[in-house]
């Protein structure tokens, strides 16, 4: 059975999503794009596309937030501060690669130049946080309710 490979050009509405959410916003996200498909050509392999989207993303964006390509920090405290910013945009990243791209935890791994096992832990980590949220959110929106015996409201 061969696997089917997706082409730069079918990658296109996954790359800007992907844009989209890692910046907020849509001029940046066509700006992203853009910069991404300058940097490929129309045979370059799906993982090796979403690995130049990361460092274009990163190259470009990333550095804005204090995390990557900015200036070498010398204090301890400023090192630990970027070592953490750069985490968390590769923790972003990873997240949005499998699930907007439904690309498989290794090839997100390999992309984001992670081992497999620290990715699968982000992923893991990321995942409960949000279900907390949401399970914050669902009990702050049912204080006050109260329920009867017979199940209506």
């Amino acid at each position: 059975m061969m696997k089917e490979t997706r082409t730069p050009m079918d990658l296109m509405d996954d790359i800007y999503s992907l844009a989209y959410c890692l910046t907020g916003s849509g001029a940046a996200a066509n700006e992203l794009v853009n910069r991404t498909y300058l940097n490929i050509d129309r045979d370059t392999p799906e993982r090796e596309v979403f690995r130049i989207f990361g460092e274009c993303y990163f190259d470009s964006y990333a550095h804005e937030k204090g995390t990557r390509f900015s200036k070498p920090v010398r204090k301890p405290l400023e090192r630990l501060v970027a070592s953490l910013l750069d985490r968390d945009e590769d923790i972003k990243l990873s997240v949005l690669l499998s699930e907007i791209s439904g690309l498989k935890h290794r090839a997100t791994s390999k992309i984001i130049g992670k081992p497999l096992d620290t990715k699968r832990v982000w992923l893991s980590t990321k995942r409960k946080l949000h279900a907390e949220r949401r399970f914050a959110v669902d009990n702050r929106l049912l204080l006050g309710v109260s329920i009867k015996r017979d199940g209506a409201l």
